[in-house]
């Protein structure tokens, strides 16, 4: 992958205002809400150790230093400091899949804004962030010059603004094409473990309507990283309108099918699947114990996203006081 001096000169005047809008959307309604300690877009405890001090009732019981308190005859908890510096790793699905919308914006904008959304939050104190991009696995995924495309290219860890600019624009122009093949997470969960080797925020932002065979991948990074899954939806994903006989196209693999809608039963059966697969995803996320968080193309994204924040913070703050 090539790298970009300048990202801004060769965005387009498009692009370069939408993400203008997005840093300013996302510091002026989010910024307020991350402050004290926290982890970039997963507000906790820091893990570097600080002082220690009394228990008091009330304090985590999972925090006390037993070797302070068996010297001393009284319990204490040894106090952590917040980290400031941060390791925040991007796992981006670039299908052409994610091309695709029937609301307010298509599956494919909503990728770039929560991109730019934890980009913008964490790169504010200098913090570094990198990116694994998940796309088509070979020998499907092909560039524009007829190359084969690496299943989960690397952008590695900086924290300047010009940095993750470039991983932006990485996301936005990404070709759009038909016919590369399904997304391959596995690749890059796989290949995300194997370069994202100090403990910090991992992101992963998709529709999960790929190849299957990624939670095993996903539960190794929960367990060794703080996770969120950001999942990228559409309405008509999940039902069918009653629009007589349409010829629908698959973007994996570029093939037509026509679909007559008109039938009830052919509209309750895609329902149903929807939801079993729906129903699998989030089963599946629970059990990797990552944080799931749902955008959709029918409502406005940063309204879910603080949602997210504010709920998660709270119930942060709710385990933190229990005995």
């Amino acid at each position: 992958m090539a790298d970009i001096d300048d990202p801004l000169r060769v965005m387009s005047n498009d692009t370069r205002d939408v993400l203008r809008r997005l840093e300013l959307e996302v510091t002026r309604r989010l910024d307020g809400l991350l402050h004290g300690d926290h982890r970039g877009l997963v507000p906790g405890h820091g893990s570097e150790l600080g002082e220690t001090r009394r228990y008091a009732p009330g304090d985590d019981v999972r925090r006390i230093d037993w070797n302070v308190t068996a010297r001393l005859s009284e319990a204490h908890i040894r106090q952590t400091i917040a980290e400031r510096e941060l390791q925040t790793w991007l796992c981006v699905d670039r299908s052409p899949r994610l091309a695709f919308g029937t609301a307010l914006t298509e599956k494919r904008e909503l990728v770039l804004a929560a991109a730019a959304a934890v980009g913008f939050l964490t790169n504010r104190d200098g913090n570094r962030i990198g990116a694994v991009f998940a796309g088509p696995g070979r020998p499907h995924g092909r560039t524009t010059d007829g190359r084969d495309e690496p299943a989960a290219p690397v952008i590695p860890p900086r924290g300047t603004r010009r940095h993750l600019l470039r991983i932006l624009h990485d996301i936005s122009e990404h070709p759009r094409a038909d016919g590369g093949g399904v997304t391959d997470l596995l690749a890059a969960l796989m290949r995300l473990s194997g370069v994202a080797k100090r403990r910090g925020l991992v992101v992963v932002i998709s529709d999960f309507l790929v190849e299957s065979g990624w939670e095993p991948a996903m539960r190794v990074l929960g367990q060794r990283h703080d996770v969120l899954a950001i999942q990228v939806t559409d309405p008509r994903e999940f039902e069918l309108p009653n629009v007589g006989v349409v010829v629908l196209r698959d973007p994996a693999t570029g093939r037509d099918r026509e679909v007559a809608t008109q039938k009830r039963k052919v509209r309750d059966a895609f329902a149903e699947a929807a939801a079993a697969r729906q129903g699998q995803i989030v089963d599946e996320l629970r059990l990797a114990r990552v944080d799931h968080l749902v955008l959709s193309t029918d409502r406005p994204w940063l309204d879910d996203l603080v949602r997210f924040v504010v709920a998660r913070k709270h119930r942060l703050e709710r385990l933190s006081a229990r005995p």
